[in-house]
């Protein structure tokens, strides 16, 4: 995980990605999807510094916090669902460790699905739907699209829509 265990916000994204954090060893780091995320964390709030691509660029993430549902590269970028099972565990010890945490954002259906456990959610009382929010005891659970440059590229997520999900995320945390 990147950022400071007192956050009140985690997001989880799927996993390392080859060219992007496999490779630079800081989630989200050297692609596409990066790009969009730190942006937007910069935007609002959730970051400070210049984001580079690099590990060593100074960004540093403020009250935010940011993990893997799976932790290894997956084939095809596709987790199979014992790889999915496998890293419950590590996700649901973030959980854990984190006392002030309020908000968790998940991006794309099997982060959402695998934040569902630990929360003690079922998947009928969360469905995963992009801009969707669900209340989890303490915690709220916010629903984006993977930032990843596949859903950019077709529409399926704009910028708009990202923001969107963490103007949700900041205005309930102020």
């Amino acid at each position: 995980p990147f950022g400071d265990i007192t956050a009140r916000l985690l997001i989880v994204g799927l996993a390392p990605g080859m060219q992007g954090a496999n490779r630079t060893g800081r989630p989200f780091t050297g692609d596409y999807a990066g790009d969009l995320l730190y942006a937007t964390l910069l935007e609002y709030g959730f970051a400070k510094g210049t984001y580079q691509a690099r590990p060593d660029d100074g960004l540093k993430l403020v009250d935010c916090r940011i993990a893997n549902a799976v932790h290894c590269v997956p084939p095809q970028n596709k987790p199979l669902p014992v790889e999915i099972n496998t890293c419950r565990q590590f996700l649901g010890a973030n959980l854990a460790t984190m006392p002030n945490l309020r908000a968790i954002v998940a991006l794309g259906r099997i982060a959402h699905d695998t934040v569902l456990k630990p929360l003690n959610l079922k998947a009928s009382q969360a469905p995963f739907g992009h801009g969707a929010v669900h209340l989890a005891g303490a915690f709220r659970l916010y629903d984006s699209y993977h930032c990843s440059r596949y859903n950019t590229n077709t529409g399926v997520l704009t910028t708009d829509m990202f923001r969107s999900v963490f103007a949700k995320v900041k205005a309930d945390l102020d």
